[in-house]
């Protein structure tokens, strides 16, 4: 059995097409067909349902493929650790966020270029059931995610916290609660709002919030973007319930300010995720030590501090 072979097998379940897989294996369509055939020959089951075209893969198909995601991720971390030992640190650390979590990504992936500048970093935003579906097919080598998620299982991980979400007003300077030291969730409830959208987790943390103080918020705009929110929360016609980790990004529009809010019982944790089986890839690792070397938790309170000041 040979690894080219398992490369096969996952671009063809990625594919669903013979051609579409052989195309992106850079090989013909007869090259491709005929491995998988002596892959089956040599496992002795049928790994492919076939027909006119690709009919998907059977029991024992689908049973290979997640051993093949496995073996082939660990391939890739032996290839990067002997290269360590060659050469210094290189390839392409695969790494997703949630969107809300993007804002903090560069205060990662800035130092880690630094240090390891034969590294590529490829960011990618991804839902949170998105990221466990990548981690377990080894997909993704990290992920930047919420820790306390009770709507969706990460799955077996191993994680490193780096900070915890706390929830600032962003308001009109002219606004109602912009001389307020603290705002309550209730009173935000009333006001013109500009959210995340309902099928992002970080709006229904906020919702539960709302919920806790005895009020439902009907924001008039709702995005699915970070972006889009504070272009529309600078036009000065909406408030927004906002990260402070955002601020590290965008900082306070002008005729804007921030309020604190009462603090919930619980703020989410933010970290680092890592599959929890197999070998721990050496980039992966590179860049766990690159994030224990930094604060975020007091960058972020400091930042917050000083915009609330």
């Amino acid at each position: 059995m040979l690894l080219r072979q398992l490369e096969y097998l996952v671009a063809l379940a990625r594919e669903r097409h013979f051609a579409r897989a052989a195309a992106a294996c850079h090989v013909s369509q007869p090259s491709l067909s005929a491995a998988i055939r002596k892959l089956e020959r040599e496992l002795d089951v049928p790994l492919v349902r076939r027909g006119q075209r690709f009919a998907g893969l059977t029991p024992e198909g689908e049973r290979v493929l997640l051993w093949a995601h496995r073996i082939l991720a660990d391939a890739d971390a032996l290839r990067q650790d002997l290269s360590k030992m060659r050469e210094g640190l290189s390839g392409t650390l695969r790494l997703g966020a949630i969107p809300t979590a993007l804002t903090a990504a560069s205060l990662l992936t800035t130092p880690f270029c630094e240090r390891y500048p034969h590294v590529r970093v490829l960011l990618t935003s991804l839902s949170s059931r998105e990221i466990a579906r990548r981690l377990a097919e080894f997909e993704i080598d990290m992920a930047m995610t919420y820790l306390d998620d009770e709507e969706e299982d990460l799955g077996e991980v191993r994680v490193s916290p780096l900070y915890e979400e706390r929830y600032l007003l962003l308001t009109p300077s002219d606004g109602e609660l912009a001389d307020r030291q603290v705002a309550r969730w209730a009173e935000v409830a009333a006001l013109p709002l500009c959210l995340l959208a309902p099928q992002m987790r970080n709006r229904r943390i906020l919702d539960a919030n709302f919920r806790r103080s005895g009020a439902v918020a009907v924001p008039a705009i709702e995005t699915d973007t970070v972006s889009a929110l504070f272009a529309h929360v600078a036009t000065q016609r909406w408030s927004s319930v906002i990260a402070h980790a955002w601020l590290h990004m965008f900082g306070v529009p002008e005729g804007m300010r921030v309020v604190r809010l009462e603090r919930p019982a619980r703020e989410p944790r933010v970290g680092l995720v890592l599959a929890g089986t197999g070998p721990e890839s050496v980039i992966a690792r590179a860049m766990l030590d690159i994030a224990r070397d930094l604060d975020l938790r007091e960058v972020f309170d400091r930042l917050a501090g000083r915009h609330l000041a």
